[in-house]
């Protein structure tokens, strides 16, 4: 007889998933009997929060979806703050759970790990949860979560699966094979009408986010076409190559950025939920979109949030551009302005480039430093110093190379578990083994911390940069910006390289570029994690000399 918990496992594998992060429990051994005897890796984090932040980290850079595998209960409260992120930035993550026997359900009863609703605590983090109440109902419910992934806005799907219904005998699923959708064409009507504003457009605009990720070269193109200056969200870092002419980077919360943006009669929005982290990260307000406003989404809901659109159009963002770039070939665009386009573009830049002030320069030295050592890295960043400053001055040259929780939901502790699973991410996109470095401070990765001992155990290369200022800097600054002294942010910061080496870890500390480049090289060598560390005040007055 095969159970429910192992056909799931057969059923995973029919959709190409290679990898799955989570800790074995009493209530998940069954998922494990099947997961033994199939070609699915598995990664055990040292707490759930750190799993689902691996499966977000893993679909961030393979662009499948990260799956785990979590007990009832503890393992579900711990696993939501990753699910409140990858829901935050659209990511695709796949969380199974154990859950009480149905006869027990809601039943109070102080059964171990119980909740009085599972499904309803992680509703507000999920496209759905759902509640599977027999065996036959698995390739359905897989069905659905697929087609979440595949067509529709990327987000956390839950399913939890009874105690009683993991062992219940599901041969007849044996047969069941995945379902495939493909992602939403773009309307003709629609196309037409948002070409005629763009070709008659003077000084067009694009602003581009994560939902256009693997839309890259049409983007390219239609930048090109239109002579259009392109501003991208942090998450869509590299789908214009960082010399481009016409990129203008991810500065929107800009003063000067935004003045440009002020300036376009017509502004074509792709991908991108045009909200607070990505156009106003200094909570400011003022972003304004005089222009005549074209939205392109696959979340129909999200076409008309935060800024109401002229037209509309519900599409994945790369069948959108190849449609309108097909109609812009077909028909004369409008002379545009002289002063547009890569002139305009140009011009921001240099201002831009003339308003860093020393702090900024310094720690674009550093990640600039790391980007010269290692070319094909991958940069997965925390809330920390040098990841805030990168947001604005860093740019890559290919997509899916910068990523960081600074966005969206903003969690602390991140970056060092996302890290882990951008690294084996890419290896089963056949990338050709990509270094992953994690960009983290010292108060972040105190919340994580124990994850290198996973890295370890894992034989994962990850390179923990670690930017050490003692403390929650940034939240001090801003209680002393508001009159607040401030409390509970000189935090003890304990030995680092002591606790990394007694993990299993490489570890040292640096000073400089030269030293930084050397152990860079060092742990691009190693088959497991090495700690860097670099304490702030050493390298700002190094650089400044």
């Amino acid at each position: 007889m095969a159970t429910c918990g192992e056909v799931l496992v057969k059923l995973l594998e029919g959709y190409g998933v290679e990898q799955v992060f989570g800790i074995p429990g009493v209530h998940t051994v069954e998922l494990y009997r099947g997961l033994a005897r199939s070609s699915i890796r598995h990664v055990t984090p040292r707490h759930e929060q750190g799993a689902g932040f691996m499966a977000d980290g893993y679909a961030r850079v393979s662009g499948k979806p990260g799956v785990c595998f979590i007990i009832t209960g503890p393992g579900m409260t711990n696993i939501t703050t990753a699910m409140g992120q990858a829901y935050a930035d659209s990511i695709p993550m796949l969380v199974i759970s154990s859950v009480q026997s149905r006869s027990q359900l809601g039943g109070g009863r102080g059964k171990l790990h119980e909740l009085p609703n599972q499904a309803a605590l992680v509703g507000g983090v999920a496209a759905f949860s759902h509640t599977l109440m027999s065996a036959a109902e698995l390739p359905g419910v897989l069905a659905r979560a697929f087609a979440v992934f595949q067509a529709g806005r990327p987000r956390p799907v839950h399913i939890e699966i009874p105690l009683d219904v993991l062992v219940e005998d599901a041969d007849a699923l044996l047969a069941s094979t995945p379902v495939n959708i493909n992602r939403a064409g773009a309307a003709p009507s629609a196309v037409k009408q948002m070409t005629a504003l763009l070709a008659s457009a003077r000084r067009p605009l694009i602003l581009a986010g994560g939902g256009a990720i693997d839309a890259g070269i049409e983007l390219t193109e239609l930048a090109e076409r239109l002579g259009a200056p392109v501003a991208l969200t942090i998450n869509a870092k590299g789908l214009l190559p960082s010399r481009h002419p016409l990129l203008i980077g991810s500065t929107q919360s800009l003063v000067a950025t935004r003045a440009l943006v002020a300036e376009a009669d017509v502004v074509l929005a792709i991908g991108t939920e045009l909200a607070e982290t990505d156009y106003d990260v200094t909570f400011a307000g003022g972003f304004e979109i005089p222009g005549a406003l074209l939205r392109i989404d696959i979340d129909p809901d999200q076409t008309v949030r935060n800024y109401p659109p002229r037209l509309a159009l519900v599409a994945d963002a790369r069948a959108a551009a190849c449609a309108l770039l097909d109609e812009l070939n077909r028909q004369p665009l409008t002379e545009r302005c002289s002063e547009w386009g890569a002139a305009r573009a140009t011009r921001l830049r240099a201002e831009l480039e003339g308003s860093w002030d020393a702090a900024a320069r310094a720690q674009t030295v550093f990640l600039d430093s790391v980007l010269r050592t290692l070319p094909d890295v991958v940069f997965v960043g925390d809330s920390t110093q040098p990841v805030y400053t990168g947001n604005l001055t860093f740019n890559l040259e290919r997509p899916r190379r910068w990523f960081n929780s600074s966005t969206g939901y903003g969690t602390l502790g991140y970056a060092l578990p996302a890290a882990i699973g951008a690294w084996l991410g890419g290896q089963d996109q056949g990338l050709g083994r990509p270094p992953v470095v994690c960009l983290i401070g010292d108060g972040g990765l105190q919340f994580t911390l124990p994850e290198l001992a996973s890295a370890v155990e894992a034989r994962v290369p990850v390179i923990v940069l670690l930017w050490n200022n003692q403390g929650y800097e940034e939240i001090k600054k801003y209680m002393v910006n508001r009159a607040i002294e401030p409390v509970g942010v000189d935090i003890y910061t304990p030995d680092f390289i002591g606790v990394a080496k007694a993990l299993g870890c490489a570890a040292e500390a640096i000073d400089d570029a030269a030293q930084l480049q050397a152990a860079l090289l060092a742990a691009s060598d190693r088959q497991g994690p090495t700690l860097i560390e670099i304490d702030q005040a050493r390298w700002m007055s190094g650089v400044s000399q």
